[in-house]
């Protein structure tokens, strides 16, 4: 490591040279508290900070941290989530931001949102600890700024690394409740299954939030805490909190149905997000669910490779069949039964739904409609059709948001009313319903659920590489990844929360394409990237150390793989 003083000097007589000169400060250097190491840095002063890489590394006997942070993996997770968030709110505190050309000014890292995750912007290890962050070296123009990149790195930097990795200034108390949260979170949804549940929904639960794009908790007087329906109550005894309790959702099907703005789609949207882990203070801290829990929707003009649909849509005029069906244009109804096979397909156990973003012809067809057009003529069985032999057969569980049908009473095993905002089970008096006022309706689409055809992802045409040569891999915003020369629309996938697992979806897509040999499947690809990540860490995706991926499940890598527009698939033979 090169003495910081020599850094200084270094700066000084690159004052006002060319932009690219900063490159000669790549290497190590020592500070009194920590070491500073430049591996990579932009050559232009307009490119995204996170494109350059920059360590501080700080001795982990230095520190001060109890032992009990880290005691188990997730506790370890949760303490290096922690340590990001006070690293990011000190950036923005001590840091005055953007001053000059481009990106000027700027240290940071990956803002952390509302879930625990795993991330690669602090890496703990026995020896130290180590933040990868961002910093966009000034420049006037495209000349050196060597006054403010020594401000930034002499008088900023030294701040907010005191502030954010020593434990004397940070509030230990707030550090044991993030970790002990993320424990007691994780050991309930670990419960789970012995309880023969699907989700938890805690009493005393925060579920509505700031906003559509502020996932924060709402904050007024007129929020109504979330309680259990005393008929849904179950119980827990969490390692740390003790005691709790609160609605559990069992195996099979469950409607969510109320009048609108009762909160349907607000407890719909905690289940889909129970897959995480939750900060303390978020209002959903004790909501979970089966970790394979997926939220399906509708995505008209989505792009479908080879999936056999043929369970939910048959008998397409001019079609030859539906068993690989392959569009570029998607309908509602197709995208959404192309969503239901793939979830399968990758192994989902739960399939969340809610009827705003459903197609309605996918979801219902009723009997005056089947009276008017003759099944003979009408491709699309509806998913009312399908939703018990889902489970009856292949133990798919549904949770389904209904206001509108009151068809899928006669299906359901559990239905959950909403009156403003509080939960009442309402399933005896749904049946009585259904049984005094019968549908009618003709069951469509066989006695038995269709079995998908495994898929095999081929590598031949994911390429990842820009019209210049150059591998590109990034994510400008949650729901759209830059993968080569394509941008992949992700907005159908509802339960990806940050950027960070977007960007790293795309890398381990990448690096996915060793699996790729027309003789693995899609889940066993999936399932490999994830063991050799659990082996490995995230940073196996990629050997630059970037600090800007986290944690994501390969639901969401497949869901975002199909999306794909260049993906080729083989199928198997049936």
């Amino acid at each position: 490591m090169k003495p910081n003083e020599l850094l200084k000097q270094q700066l000084q007589r690159l004052n006002s040279t060319d932009y690219g000169a900063y490159q000669s400060l790549k290497g190590g250097w020592s500070f009194p508290k920590y070491q500073l190491i430049i591996d990579r840095i932009p050559k232009d002063p307009y490119a995204p900070p996170s494109t350059g890489v920059y360590r501080i590394k700080v001795p982990r006997s230095d520190v001060g941290f109890p032992d009990t942070a880290t005691s188990n993996q997730i506790r370890q997770v949760a303490f290096r989530d922690w340590l990001a968030r006070q690293f990011f709110a000190n950036c923005k505190k001590i840091n005055k931001g953007r001053r000059g050309t481009g990106n000027s000014g700027v240290i940071t890292i990956a803002e952390p949102g509302q879930a625990i995750l795993d991330r690669t912007s602090v890496v703990v290890n026995d020896d130290d600890i180590e933040v990868r962050l961002c910093i966009g070296m000034p420049a006037k123009g495209r000349s050196i700024n060597a006054e403010l990149a020594e401000i930034m790195l002499f008088e900023e930097l030294p701040e907010i690394v005191d502030l954010s990795l020593y434990a004397k200034n940070l509030d230990l108390e707030n550090l044991n409740k993030h970790v002990t949260t993320a424990e007691d979170s994780e050991f309930l949804r670990d419960g789970l299954k012995s309880a023969d549940l699907i989700a938890f929904i805690g009493d005393g639960a925060i579920l509505p939030r700031a906003s559509g794009i502020d996932q924060k908790p709402l904050n007024t007087d007129n929020v109504v805490p979330f309680k259990s329906p005393e008929s849904l109550k179950v119980s827990f005894t969490l390692p740390n909190a003790g005691a709790i309790s609160g609605m559990g959702i069992r195996k099979g099907v469950t409607l969510i149905v109320g009048g609108g703005y009762h909160g349907k789609s607000t407890l719909l949207e905690a289940l889909e997000l129970g897959v995480y882990n939750h900060i303390p203070g978020d209002g959903r801290e004790y909501c979970v669910s089966n970790l394979n829990a997926v939220k399906v929707r509708a995505a008209s003009g989505r792009s479908i490779i080879k999936t056999n649909i043929s369970a939910f849509i048959n008998n397409i005029p001019h079609r030859e069949s539906t068993s690989a069906f392959t569009t570029a244009n998607a309908s509602g109804s197709t995208s959404q039964a192309a969503f239901v096979i793939e979830s399968i397909e990758t192994g989902a156990e739960v399939l969340l739904m809610d009827e705003d973003t459903c197609a309605m012809n996918f979801m219902i067809r009723d009997k005056r409609m089947q009276e008017l057009v003759a099944k003979k003529h009408e491709p699309i069985t509806s998913y009312i059709d399908k939703v018990r032999q889902l489970y009856e057969e292949h133990g798919i569980s549904t949770i389904l948001v209904m206001g509108g049908s009151g068809d899928y009473l006669s299906v359901s095993d559990c239905v959950i009313q909403m009156i403003e905002f509080e939960p009442f089970d309402v399933t005896k008096q749904a049946h009585t319903i259904a049984e005094r006022f019968p549908t009618e309706r003709t069951q469509e689409g066989g006695s038995k659920f269709k079995s998908s055809i495994k898929r095999f992802p081929l590598e031949g045409n994911l390429d990842p590489k820009n019209e210049y040569g150059r591998v590109r891999i990034s994510s400008p915003e949650v729901k759209r990844m830059i993968f080569g020369r394509e941008t992949v629309d992700l907005s159908e996938l509802e339960q990806l929360l940050e950027a960070s697992q977007t960007k790293a979806i795309g890398l381990a897509i990448l690096y996915a394409k060793q699996y790729m040999d027309g003789k693995t499947d899609m889940k066993q690809i999936m399932l490999k990237v994830n063991e050799d990540i659990n082996k490995n860490g995230l940073d196996v995706l990629d050997s630059t150390l970037c600090g800007d991926i986290a944690e994501f499940r390969g639901l969401e890598l497949a869901a975002a793989l199909n999306r794909i527009r260049s993906l080729e698939i083989e199928q198997a033979s049936k």
